[in-house]
């Protein structure tokens, strides 16, 4: 069954509700007609371990360079239009429906691969979590974690400190906004761990996550994140 097929399963069972698309507002059987779902930008090939655009087989200049901490990098979908008004919808307007158009992408595109022993998202600081209301991360992870029958600990990792945002810096400044930023209280001694986050751009955020859990001895960190960028913006 196709994610859009997943999504709109109550259509062909009598039970369709008509709502708006949240792309172009036409009726839709749930969040996207099927012309704006068919839209939405897929991940490209790429590096093995960043997923940065490439050949799928071999390793990509930065990661041969300075190796992130993540050993492997699984993407939904690249992060260009018409998936980046989704995902900055979810994330700073509250349109938590999209968490299971999201984690259903992640579902289908980690099907095949190994399945880690645990879930995690990446955390938010407690400031920012209290602003927001919500982690969109964690609604993703454990939405995928329920679909799979893997466990979820949202609550073993966390952000130790405010960094100012991502958005805006270049790539050394975003290695240094995060570093020594998180810690992780759970024991992970021979485990692999699938981190998920919203966004992936140069993997600082998600490196120094992937280091606070391979400090509790996870023997493995893979990222999944719903969408990669190309490149800074």
């Amino acid at each position: 069954m196709s994610l859009f097929q997943s999504l709109s399963v109550g259509a062909s069972a009598g039970a369709w509700f008509p709502q708006d698309c949240a792309l172009c507002g036409a009726l839709a059987p749930s969040l996207l007609c099927a012309p704006c779902h068919a839209e939405l930008p897929p991940a490209r090939a790429g590096c093995p371990q960043c997923a940065a655009p490439g050949t799928a087989d071999e390793l990509c200049g930065q990661c041969l360079r300075s190796p992130p901490q993540f050993d492997a990098t699984v993407s939904a979908f690249r992060y260009d239009f018409p998936l980046d008004r989704l995902v900055q919808s979810f994330k700073f307007n509250g349109n938590l429906a999209f968490s299971h158009l999201f984690a259903q992408a992640l579902v289908e595109q980690v099907r095949g691969y190994p399945v880690p022993n645990v879930i995690v998202a990446v955390p938010l600081a407690k400031a920012r979590l209290l602003t927001r209301g919500f982690n969109q991360s964690a609604l993703v992870a454990a939405e995928i974690a329920k679909a799979l029958s893997v466990r979820c600990d949202n609550f073993g990792l966390l952000k130790t400190r405010e960094t100012v945002p991502q958005a805006g810096l270049d790539r050394d400044a975003r290695h240094k906004n995060v570093k020594g930023a998180f810690a992780c209280s759970t024991p992970l001694t021979g485990l692999t761990v699938a981190v998920v986050d919203d966004v992936m751009t140069t993997g600082a955020t998600l490196s120094e996550a992937a280091r606070a859990l391979k400090a509790q001895g996870a023997a493995r960190v893979v990222a999944w994140v719903v969408a990669r960028a190309d490149r800074l913006r």
